[in-house]
């Protein structure tokens, strides 16, 4: 944990969106009217910028997140009540305004630095930089499986501590007894000597004008009462009721509704269109060019898209227009090739001699592998409403980047920030896709040319052909072990590298290590995708892996674990894996069972698959077991929800995900050919949890990039045949199965 100094609080200012700079809190004389009137209501006290209390005795803690689905809401206001002692019962959440004093800081430190401690003398210094970065890139983010693992220990666990010990200073300047015999439990402050007590209401006033101290004194994991517990989220039962609002619910008085077709070809224009609203239109009120894309604005969405489907559009040709996926992958192996042959290649790690250790290897092991463009695919189809009026913009959108929605409008519109209002909604799934900000831009131009409120919706056939995409990668992998299977050198070259940077790294204790890659052109748009390059990276190295502990005949568990033994973290997750799993006990005929292990994200998980080739060549993935060091699991019911949800999502793009270009545009269109797990198809999921005490990482993400090695490892575990390149649907089965059988 970061030792707080008061350096660092007068360098940083305020921790904003992620980090708490407590020493300059909401009091006169700095930003105190600002926050209050951002954050309270008439009648409560701003304790800080991350909670406020209300005379009724309500904790209200001020999330700078967006939810959408990962019960983020619930666990960081945990940990905040946790820290001061509230009364749970009596805590509530309000998601944080989108404004630069919630722009992310721990964030994007986070990101940069992990966990990394620094000299006190420079802490200020590093955290201002960090303030100042984030708020001149619009940075409010919720991704990267940060929100607990950042802001929740770097920010909500530090105002909680702080808050409590104000409270405390509050009751002891008032009752003048010393603070070390107060006791704060269930949002009140005690005195048994004197028999006097409090509530945090009655002393909140009194405690908004004590100093804020620099180094509040944070609970061990021995004194938690929320953290590690699972206690109701508060976004479920709204959800269950039907109560809850997502973007696509809003409902703005005379609102109109819009539709859009863009180019099929990406950065394609329009050539030509007809904009005259004819009388046949039922319900049409305007039709626009938008340059790339032509929008339809109606009474209802269904006269809008209806209008739009018979309209007729002329699209320019470009280069991309005749393009095709062969020619695609294509142009990334010449890419490869090119480099590797000129020199080319850019360095993602280097350790030893790998050329003169390859040379001196018993065995070599080589492999290629192929994997697709992928689309996000959200339940909830792109959406935002927009309203300009009186010099003024309103949005209404499920965003995970609010304050660069805001940032977007204010720059399209060029009017001040301060005249963009963001509503932040429920986000009916995001993966990535929703920290974008192109379906944004596109409602704040069509709402520029009428004078109602306009909700853009896109369709899902839009929605699939015009989404911004996971990297298609090609893999070239060389392996040297010795006499005795052991690797003594390892290369890899792939192509793209986008973040986290580690990614491509491996686990294993391998020396003369070259790992590389290219990064040629492509047209796609490529976009944060569950996981980002962890998903391609985690399905590479253990599908290796395995083929080097084939290939040294040795058991693919056994191989992984003599390969980890200087990390006990790793050694802990397999052997758990390995006991929940039964791994190696029989199976039926046809059956197998995969191993697969993966670091991301400040959470280590491994999962084991067992799945079933059928006689028709079609795999069944009938259950998977994962383990997870996640270092500490504030919320656990909400932990293992996260790492069902990353493995079912990670299961559709290995057994059928696939985005191909024709004709330079996406040849999918919904869900009939980009198919997602249903529910007769999703496999029974267990999942186990190692508290190791390590800082809390994520749970948004790690489970999704190792289902997909697990699962084709499975495979040749079933039927000797590897799987090299995804979607698994496009490997021919059938006959290993009739040879077996």
């Amino acid at each position: 944990m970061k030792k707080w100094t008061r350096r660092a609080f007068i360098g940083a200012g305020v921790l904003a969106g992620g980090t708490l700079v407590i020493g300059i809190a909401i009091r006169p004389g700095n930003r105190s009217s600002k926050v209050a009137g951002l954050i309270a209501s008439e009648g409560e006290t701003v304790m800080n910028v991350w909670l406020k209390i209300a005379p009724d005795n309500t904790v209200t803690a001020i999330i700078p997140h967006a939810e959408m689905g990962q019960g983020v809401h619930t666990a960081l206001a945990m940990m905040l009540a946790d820290e001061m002692d509230a009364d749970w019962s009596k805590v509530k959440f309000q998601e944080a305004p989108a404004d630069k004093e919630y722009a992310n800081f721990t964030l994007l430190k986070g990101f940069v630095a992990g966990n990394a401690t620094f000299p006190k003398f420079i802490e200020g210094t590093i955290d201002g930089v960090f303030l100042t970065a984030v708020k001149s890139l619009n940075f409010q983010i919720t991704g990267g499986s940060a929100s607990v693992r950042f802001t929740g220990q770097q920010a909500m666990r530090i105002a909680g501590a702080a808050a409590k010990s104000i409270l405390m200073q509050a009751a002891s300047d008032t009752w003048k007894v010393p603070i070390e015999e107060l006791i704060a439990k269930n949002s009140i402050i005690s005195h048994p000597r004197s028999n006097r007590s409090a509530t945090f209401a009655e002393l909140a006033p009194a405690a908004a004008k004590v100093n804020i101290p620099t180094q509040p004194k944070l609970k061990s994991p021995e004194e938690f009462t929320l953290m590690g517990t699972s206690q109701p989220r508060f976004d479920i039962p709204a959800k269950v009721t039907g109560e809850a609002q997502f973007g696509m619910d809003v409902q703005v008085p005379g609102m109109k509704y819009a539709t859009i077709k863009a180019s099929p070809v990406f950065g394609s224009k329009v050539k030509s269109m007809d904009t005259t609203v004819s009388s046949s239109q039922q319900g049409v009120k305007k039709i626009l060019n938008l340059g790339d894309a032509v929008a339809v604005i109606a009474d209802s969405f269904w006269q809008a898209k209806t209008t739009l489907d018979v309209l007729p559009i002329e699209f320019e040709t470009t280069e991309n227009s005749g393009l095709n996926q062969e020619e695609i992958i294509d142009r990334y192996r010449n890419a490869m090739d090119s480099d590797l042959a000129e020199g080319n290649l850019d360095t993602h790690f280097k350790d030893g001699d790998a050329t003169t250790a390859f040379e001196e290897a018993a065995i070599l092991v080589e492999a290629e592998y192929q994997l697709p463009f992928l689309a996000h695919a959200t339940m909830e189809p792109m959406n935002c409403t927009a309203w300009l009026h009186d010099g003024k913009c309103e949005i209404w959108c499920g965003s995970q980047n609010p304050l660069g929605v805001r940032a977007a409008a204010a720059e399209i519109l060029e009017i001040d920030i301060d005249q963009v209002t963001v509503h932040n909604q429920l986000l009916g799934g995001g993966f990535g896709r929703r920290s974008e900000t192109d379906v944004i831009k596109q409602a704040i131009l069509i709402a520029k040319e009428v004078d109602f409120p306009v909700k853009l919706i896109w369709s899902r056939e839009e929605d699939t052909q015009h989404d911004v995409y996971r990297e298609a990668t090609i893999s070239r992998m060389k392996a040297g072990l010795d006499q005795s299977g052991l690797p003594i050198a390892y290369a890899h070259q792939f192509i793209f590298k986008h973040h986290p940077p580690e990614a491509a790294d491996i686990p294993y204790s391998i020396p003369n290590q070259l790992i590389h890659y290219s990064s040629p052109a492509s047209h796609v748009p490529w976009g944060n995708w569950r996981s980002v390059d962890h998903s391609t990276q985690g399905f590479l190295t253990e599908s290796f892996i395995d083929e080097m502990a084939h290939a040294a005949k040795q058991d693919s568990f056994a191989f992984r674990k003599k390969l980890t033994r200087d990390n006990s973290r790793f050694q802990r997750v397999l052997d758990l894996v390995y006991e929940k799993s039964n791994w190696g006990a029989p199976l039926p005929a046809n059956w197998g069972r995969g191993i697969a292990i993966a670091q991301s994200f400040g959470s280590i998980v491994a999962e084991v698959a067992e799945v079933e080739v059928g006689i028709d060549g079609k795999v069944k993935v009938h259950r998977v077991v994962c383990a997870v060091d996640p270092g500490f699991a504030i919320h656990p019911n909400g932990f293992i929800a996260q790492m069902e949800s990353g493995i079912i999502y990670g299961l559709a793009a290995a057994m059928t995900g696939e985005i191909t270009i024709e004709n330079g545009a996406v040849a999918q269109s919904n869900f009939h050919n980009y198919p997602v797990t249903r529910m007769n198809e999703a496999p029974k999921i267990e999942t186990h949890i190692i508290n190791s005490g390590n800082p809390p990482g994520g749970g948004g993400e790690p489970s999704t990039p190792v289902i997909a090695p697990a699962v084709t490892n499975a495979i040749f575990d079933a039927t000797g045949i590897r799987i090299r390149q995804l979607p698994i649907s496009k490997t021919d089965l059938r006959a290993s199965i009739r040879q077996t059988t």
